[in-house]
């Protein structure tokens, strides 16, 4: 849990897999309804210094990374310049890198596509548009994104191809319905990408359900028969301080804790004199 100079708090989460999931924003501005991590609005963008501090911090404190996630709080299609120099900033330290968007704005996507990176998950979640307006605030229409998606595939080599795939949160009678699974297969089979099936980590307040894990397996057993490569949730994507959509509520369970804070400056060079 780090406190930046104006006194936000954004979260990391390091995960098993030596990977460390980082923030690119202090709040959100997607709204994804079924999520903690933007229920209090957004407020600003971090800069660079301060995407890569989370992992210098952490470093320094003795655990062995060599993987990024930017996927913790934020959307990094929002804030794309910056979060473009973090990857280069830990590319050039060997790091792998990973980044997931809703692709909302489009142009911040446009952008995400094309940025050399380890992999880039489109959380998609849903097809059909009265779905996506159950599940966002604000997002591009999917039939934008998927235009973008196709337009970038059509030119780029089989290895840039593989380092696109599709995410599906499920979500109980909101997008698990054969509609929406069907069109996720469709999509998956005509980009020949993966499909990263998660589950959903339920969040006090708000008004969403996971599917049952039987439920779950039946879905993962359609989109097999559908020809689509499916990646499942492990234990830490339904981790309640760690999760997919946990950000804001492990901050809250560290706060009655006592976990320690840690100051996010963007000073790299104060960090490594400090630690």
């Amino acid at each position: 849990i780090f406190e930046t100079e104006d006194n936000f708090n954004v979260e990391s989460v390091f995960c098993k897999g030596e990977r460390l999931c980082v923030s690119t924003q202090v709040g959100c501005p997607v709204g994804c309804k079924f999520c903690a991590s933007g229920m209090h609005g957004f407020f600003r963008n971090l800069d660079w210094k301060e995407i890569v501090s989370q992992y210098e911090i952490v470093k320094n404190l003795g655990f062995d990374i060599k993987g990024i996630a930017l996927a913790g709080i934020g959307e990094p299609s929002f804030n794309v310049e910056e979060v473009k120099k973090s990857i280069e900033w830990f590319r050039e330290r060997k790091l792998k890198v990973t980044v997931s968007t809703t692709a909302y704005p489009l142009e911040g996507f446009k952008e995400l596509l094309r940025t050399k990176h380890n992999g880039l998950t489109i959380s998609v979640h849903g097809f059909k548009e009265e779905t996506r307006k159950r599940i966002f605030k604000n997002s591009e229409r999917i039939e934008n994104i998927l235009a973008e998606v196709e337009a970038f595939l059509r030119v780029s080599s089989s290895s840039a191809r593989k380092r696109i795939q599709l995410g599906y949160l499920l979500l109980k009678g909101v997008n698990d319905d054969v509609e929406n699974l069907t069109a996720l297969s469709e999509t998956a089979r005509k980009f020949k990408t993966t499909v990263m099936l998660m589950s959903y980590n339920k969040v006090d307040g708000l008004d969403f359900e996971p599917v049952s894990k039987d439920d779950y397996e039946k879905i993962f057993l359609f989109l097999r028969r559908n020809r689509v490569r499916v990646t499942l949730s492990n234990r830490y994507r339904t981790d309640k301080l760690g999760g997919c959509g946990t950000l804001s509520i492990a901050r809250c369970i560290g706060e009655r804790r006592g976990s320690k804070w840690h100051s996010l400056s963007k000073s790299l060079e104060e960090h490594r004199s400090v630690l």
